[in-house]
């Protein structure tokens, strides 16, 4: 089944969007189930005696309110990583810790193009040659490798899947750790905004739409198991971490009919985000602007 899919490798690189028929990766690879993967009581399956080891850091940053997510194969010689959602004022802090805990940085990656916070991914690049920016294709956003549904990040011998799940923003995407016997379990879903604990995001702007981001959880985050690991963009209320099934039972807009949601997100009556006009612009470019300054 995994050959149907598209593995992304360090040596990728590229520039601008083009046509999915036309992409072509130097070297494509596949998973195979060699070991056996744990993070702290988490059971990654008894296929072998090996032990691979899924490193996972969720840091915050306060004034924005946004989670990155640092993760890695310990198992690997290299210790490749990825960091999701980075942000620019704490590149710094990622980045030691990325250096602290001996991994090797690849992947600078985004669920979508931000309106609150300019993405630090052009400042890591910067910082650490070889590192590649992924964003979805549907943002029409610059990076160096764009996925689109169905296609898998590799890090080591750990994958993330990609799933679309527009209606906070056209190009908004959601990573899925990976299902198989070397990977981790319960499996962990980076919602960006889409789908926060207890609520999700505004559909009023970037092309939203209520109605997509409805249709949007319910097929491709409410269809994983009910155990997978819900780790959103954000989290106003000081909650780190939910559950599909917590959100298909608990979450108070999504829980409602389709009819009832659409006039929930309809009358939510927000202020325009204070940092959009900066944040957006920026982060279509990769978060490049005055990222000399920045680096400096």
């Amino acid at each position: 089944m995994l050959s149907k899919f598209r593995f992304f490798q360090i040596s990728a690189t590229f520039s601008s969007p083009a046509p999915r028929k036309k992409v072509h990766f130097p070297q494509i690879v596949a998973v195979t189930a060699k070991f056996r993967s744990q993070m702290g009581a988490a059971s990654y399956g008894t296929s072998s005696s090996s032990v691979s080891k899924l490193i996972f850091r969720q840091l915050f940053e306060k004034e924005s309110s946004t989670y990155t997510y640092l993760l890695a194969d310990a198992s690997h010689p290299d210790k490749p990583a990825l960091l999701v959602d980075p942000v620019d004022k704490t590149v710094d802090r990622d980045l030691s810790l990325v250096k602290e805990l001996g991994l090797k940085l690849i992947y600078a990656i985004n669920t979508h193009v931000h309106a609150d916070h300019v993405t630090g991914t052009g400042l890591i690049k910067s910082k650490v040659p070889g590192v590649k920016s992924i964003i979805s294709k549907a943002s029409n956003a610059k990076a160096d490798l764009f996925v689109e549904p169905g296609d898998k990040i590799c890090f080591g011998d750990l994958f993330l899947e990609v799933r679309a799940t527009p209606g906070h923003t056209q190009g908004c995407v959601t990573y899925v750790t990976g299902d198989g016997p070397n990977q981790p379990q319960p499996r962990m879903a980076f919602t960006g905004d889409t789908l926060l604990i207890r609520g999700c995001g505004r559909t009023d702007f970037q092309g939203g739409s209520s109605e997509q981001l409805y249709k949007s959880v319910h097929s491709q985050i409410f269809s994983l198991p009910k155990d997978t690991l819900v780790y959103p963009a954000h989290d106003y209320k000081g909650f780190t971490v939910s559950t599909v099934g917590e959100e298909m039972q608990y979450n108070p807009r999504l829980t409602k009919d389709e009819g009832t949601f659409k006039n929930i997100m309809a009358n939510l009556n927000l202020s325009y985000p204070k940092m959009i006009d900066v944040a957006v612009p920026a982060n279509m470019v990769c978060g490049l602007q005055d990222v000399e300054s920045k680096a400096a």
